[in-house]
């Protein structure tokens, strides 16, 4: 699969587990304990997992971006 196709899958999942995170840092009272175990605590794994997946497809462009030699010019 090529990084540009991946990153179009996997950008959404992350949009939809950070909305989840959110909501569920915010009504997790309203939830049971075993509901919130499940959708907050373990989809804050997953979260991290796709989150550094997310970085190595995008290292490239931090690097051309962040990590460039600064020219100084005279």
């Amino acid at each position: 699969m090529k990084k540009n196709a991946a990153l179009k899958i996997l950008n959404p999942i992350l949009a939809v587990l950070l909305i989840n995170q959110l909501l569920t840092g915010l009504f997790g009272m309203k939830l049971s304990p075993e509901a919130f175990e499940i959708f907050h605590r373990k989809a804050a794994l997953v979260l991290a997992a796709l989150v550094v997946l997310h970085l190595i497809l995008n290292f490239n462009w931090i690097k051309a971006n962040y990590f460039r030699s600064r020219k100084v010019s005279q």
